[in-house]
Formats: structure tokens, C-alpha cells, sequence
């Protein structure tokens, strides 16, 4: 009978801790899941302007290849 008692209660200290510490990041995950609905539009909206300036810099650059071929080398060292 004790070694019954012995086993689950050496059982029971084994699985708290664990149901304890998967609950506890569980928890933390949802906590920390990511961003509102609110953020992830701000973060969509700021991506689409991202991109659009990344194609006028892109044709910014192309009309001043044409029309101004050494403009590269004067304003940038690294070219």
C-alpha cells in the first residue's frame, strides 16, 4: 500500500511541474501571439508604401542613368 502511495505521489510531483511549465508558455504564446488587427493593418498599409517607393526610386534612378550616366559615381563612393 505505501509503495502505491510512494509511486503516485512521486507520479503526481513529476506531472504538475509539467502540466504546469506547458500551460505557463501556453499562456505566454498567447500573450505574445503577434500584432492587433489594428497593427497588422498599419503594417500592411506601411509595406504598400514601402513598395511603392522602392519602384519611383527604381525609375527615379533609370531617367537619371539616361540622363546623367556619372551620376552614380559622384554620389555614391561605393560604385
Amino acid at each position: 500500500m505505501a509503495a502505491i502511495i510512494g509511486s503516485l505521489t512521486g507520479l503526481m510531483f513529476m506531472a504538475i511541474p509539467i502540466v504546469w511549465i506547458v500551460m505557463h508558455y501556453k499562456y505566454r504564446g498567447k500573450q505574445n501571439s503577434g500584432f492587433t488587427e489594428e497593427e497588422s493593418q498599419q503594417l500592411a498599409e506601411l509595406l504598400q508604401i514601402a513598395d511603392s517607393m522602392a519602384e519611383r526610386i527604381k525609375n527615379l534612378e533609370s531617367i537619371l542613368d539616361v540622363e546623367a550616366p556619372d551620376w552614380r559615381e559622384q554620389h555614391d563612393p561605393k560604385v
